[in-house]
């Protein structure tokens, strides 16, 4: 395989027990229940984590109430939820409800030692699954387990809805990631620089690979890497300094190629892919846009750790591919 992979979560089977948690964001009850009826209608036994319905607004404390802090309960409780998880024998896969805030605050009430010693089941390692917010969680676990993780939709996100086509494909891609099988390469709408690379896929939300950089929980530097990159409701301007603080602490030095999600809701796409062109241009590495992966109402699932080809000739990334691309 392409070397410098990390290694890859244990496919599923049905009947295994997947929990389901609340690290970021509140959640609401009915779009959670939807989700997780789509997650037993794929054969799972899904559990709801303790403090999973609870939410919090920490605005309450003071005097003036700030409603963008709301949050799925204390970050003691939603840290408590993800360890007992993790850590339960039981339990194959680790889901999280939403994105939104406040991933990056539960961080340092995790207890590292003993959730690095539950990474690892009889069959391998555990799945930690989600997207936006839980790009925080991506990172720490990738570097302090050394395993993959899976990047994609959440139940109380997109699988809520429950039909069209976008919901389908979206469901397609997470059970291929989830239960195994050859995956279909994700097709992007436009090259911004032409070119092939190879080597294991990292990134995800631009916001949260930004936040945590000079944190103990910082994302391992992209070296040898293709990296992959998308955010929601982020002016042009903010990707270009958040893109500018990444180059200048060195951590797209060596990286092989990047991918870009479709910048859901970022002002006008050409001034995005403008930026985008002007900032990581001069690294001279293939760079493909517009993969449905993210933000957005297709959301496919990506192994994150997982061996990559990206062909943006060809439009395409391709995961688990052997060294040389040849499948």
């Amino acid at each position: 395989m392409i070397s410098g992979g990390a290694r890859g979560f244990a496919r599923l089977r049905p009947g295994d027990r997947v929990a389901v948690i609340a690290p970021s964001g509140p959640v609401d009850p009915g779009r959670l229940e939807s989700g997780c009826g789509v997650l037993r209608d794929l054969g799972l036994d899904v559990v709801v984590a303790k403090h999973a319905l609870d939410r919090v607004n920490l605005g309450e404390v003071g005097t003036v109430r700030d409603d963008w802090q709301r949050l799925a309960g204390t970050d003691a409780d939603r840290a408590a939820d993800l360890q007992a998880a993790w850590c339960d024998p039981d339990v194959r896969a680790v889901v999280c409800a939403r994105g939104g805030y406040g991933a990056t605050r539960i961080l340092d009430h995790l207890d590292w030692a003993a959730m690095a010693g539950a990474a690892v089941t009889d069959r391998g390692p555990k799945i930690l699954h989600g997207s936006s917010d839980i790009t925080a969680l991506h990172t720490a676990f990738g570097a302090r387990f050394g395993v993959t993780t899976a990047f994609g939709p959440m139940p109380a996100g997109v699988l809520a809805d429950g039909a069209g086509d976008d919901h389908e494909a979206s469901l397609a891609s997470l059970r291929t990631a989830w239960f195994g099988g050859a995956p279909e390469p994700v097709v992007g709408t436009h090259a911004l620089s032409p070119g092939r690379a190879e080597g294991p896929l990292t990134g995800g939300t631009l916001a949260l690979l930004t936040a945590t950089l000079g944190t103990p929980w910082a994302p391992a530097p992209a070296a040898g890497h293709i990296v992959f990159l998308e955010d929601v409701t982020e002016a042009p301007y903010r990707i270009d300094r958040m893109l500018t603080q990444l180059l200048q602490a060195g951590w797209f030095d060596g990286a092989t190629g990047v991918v870009l999600g479709p910048w859901t809701g970022c002002g006008d796409p050409a001034e995005a892919d403008a930026v985008v062109a002007g900032r990581l241009g001069p690294l001279g590495v293939p760079i493909l846009a517009g993969i449905p992966a993210g933000h957005g109402t297709r959301q496919l699932t990506l192994e994150l750790g997982a061996p990559a080809l990206l062909d943006a000739d060809a439009g395409t990334l391709t995961l688990h591919v052997p060294a040389g691309g040849v499948r």
